[in-house]
């Protein structure tokens, strides 16, 4: 069973853009309509080599990663604070668990034990479809499975399906609605 909140959804199949794309732009909208502060998470790199022909002209040749990095986005909505990884498969079965790596569902589970609310968005870009997997959703598969990826039948009935819009774009924040505020849209 798919799992979709409601609402007049729109498909706009081979739009060309990827989730990263669409995220900043739904995250875009949510701010400047007052919806919610959710922001992408810069990665932590440490410049080592610059090369400076001159100031304006400078290039950086060589640097590494500082420490692992947690999740791609974060930020509050409805005064709660959120904190999500967006993941991209071709598959068209199911997702690698090894796209998301362990620090990053420790993060996860982090953030739950606080209070706050933890998810995935996984988009199966040769199926034109997104999903919303709660971090605890995800935690009981990884508990109950020796399987190294997570089916597409698992996100289809156990998460939620987010239909593609004109704007927003990944309209998640519907979903937080129904899941932790008692909405109904």
């Amino acid at each position: 069973m798919i799992k979709t909140l409601g609402a007049k959804n729109l498909s706009y199949a081979n739009r060309g853009m990827t989730l990263e794309a669409d995220l900043e732009a739904t995250n875009h909208f949510y701010l400047v309509n007052d919806v919610a502060v959710i922001y992408k998470k810069p990665t932590p790199i440490t410049i080592s080599k610059v090369n400076y022909p001159s100031r304006i002209e400078a290039v950086i040749k060589e640097g590494y990663f500082r420490t692992p990095s947690t999740t791609d986005y974060n930020g509050i909505y409805k005064g709660k604070y959120i904190d999500f990884e967006a993941k991209e498969t071709k598959s068209h079965t199911s997702f690698p668990l090894n796209n998301i790596h362990v620090h990053q569902i420790k993060h996860l589970k982090r953030i739950c034990a606080h209070g706050g609310i933890g998810f995935l968005i996984v988009r199966f870009t040769t199926l034109n479809k997104t999903f919303l997997l709660t971090y605890e959703v995800l935690e009981e598969f990884i508990e109950s499975n020796d399987r190294k990826s997570i089916p597409l039948s698992y996100f289809m009935d156990r998460g939620y399906i987010i239909k593609d819009k004109y704007n927003p774009r990944v309209d998640y924040v519907q979903i937080l609605d129904k899941l932790y505020f008692g909405g109904t849209s």
